[in-house]
């Protein structure tokens, strides 16, 4: 890396995004409000998150290239964990509330997560919209808005589940930081998503939504949905056209179609350990 590749990386670093302080601020303020009201696992939940994909933000930005392997796997871990985490944690719950409108709550949770996050893309090729980071932000409010339902609904829930809704925002925040990096975008503007999973987390925690069964068939049923949709949505597709394609092709030595064949097998094989492995800590804890 030449030194003005390293200046170009250090001013996007140094440009601060007013969004993205503005959300980091919010989220400080709403953490003590929250830590006030007992909310500790959703203090640490959303923290951890923070942390993660700032922590993967600046190898990100760093990079020259996109290790597709380190996508696949970063992906298929954190999607395989989302997936058993919600059939472990949220489905069993919303169903056994009511399994009529449990079932209805997930299916509300799925479809509503599908229309935001492709309004979103819509949003995304308006010109003063960062498609990233707009992208990013839905998938953490959407996230957050789990943890704040289920962790209010549920407070001795332990930290397994939150902790796997938060998994993928490593590998995100990598592939993210690369990609306004290349464009020339100030990397402060993953700040947003960042604090996405606390800005929605804390003020739905907060909110008295009743206990009676059917309310929490509601809960539990979207939770579930919308968090099955996030979860789907970050399986690693090792297709020509998105961001893994794109990192292959990066590459013009390699046969791109037979390197997503190869990475393919590392999709499922990822992913199978990622639900595994909440298996396992489930078994272990339960």
């Amino acid at each position: 890396m030449g030194l003005t590749d390293s200046m170009q990386i250090r001013e996007r670093f140094s440009r601060s995004s007013p969004v993205g302080v503005g959300a980091l601020l919010v989220l400080v303020c709403l953490s003590v409000i929250g830590v006030a009201g007992g909310y500790w696992k959703i203090f640490i939940i959303s923290w951890v998150g923070f942390m993660a994909m700032a922590g993967g933000a600046i190898p990100g930005a760093r990079a020259e290239t996109i290790s597709a392997d380190r996508l696949v796997w970063g992906y298929g871990l954190a999607s395989g964990a989302m997936i058993m985490s919600a059939a472990i944690f949220l489905v069993p719950e919303a169903i056994g509330y009511s399994p009529t409108i449990g079932g209805v709550g997930i299916a509300a949770g799925i479809l509503v997560g599908y229309g935001a996050h492709t309004i979103g893309h819509r949003l995304s090729h308006i010109e003063s919209f960062d498609s990233t980071s707009i992208q990013l932000s839905a998938h953490s409010l959407a996230d957050g808005a789990i943890i704040g339902l289920v962790y209010a609904t549920l407070p001795d829930l332990g930290l397994l589940l939150g902790l796997g809704i938060v998994s993928h925002k490593g590998p995100a925040g990598y592939a993210a930081a690369r990609q306004l990096s290349q464009t020339g975008k100030p990397v402060s503007l993953l700040l947003l998503p960042a604090a996405g999973v606390g800005l929605a987390a804390f003020p739905i925690a907060l909110v008295d939504l009743g206990g009676s069964s059917s309310i929490n068939a509601v809960i539990f049923g979207f939770a579930t949905g919308t968090f099955l949709h996030v979860a789907m949505d970050f399986l690693p597709q090792c297709e020509i056209g998105n961001e893994i394609g794109d990192a292959v092709g990066q590459n013009e030595s390699d046969d791109v179609h037979a390197e997503l064949d190869r990475l393919r097998v590392h999709a499922v094989v990822s992913t199978i350990l990622g639900a595994g492995a909440v298996a396992i800590a489930w078994a272990l804890l339960a």
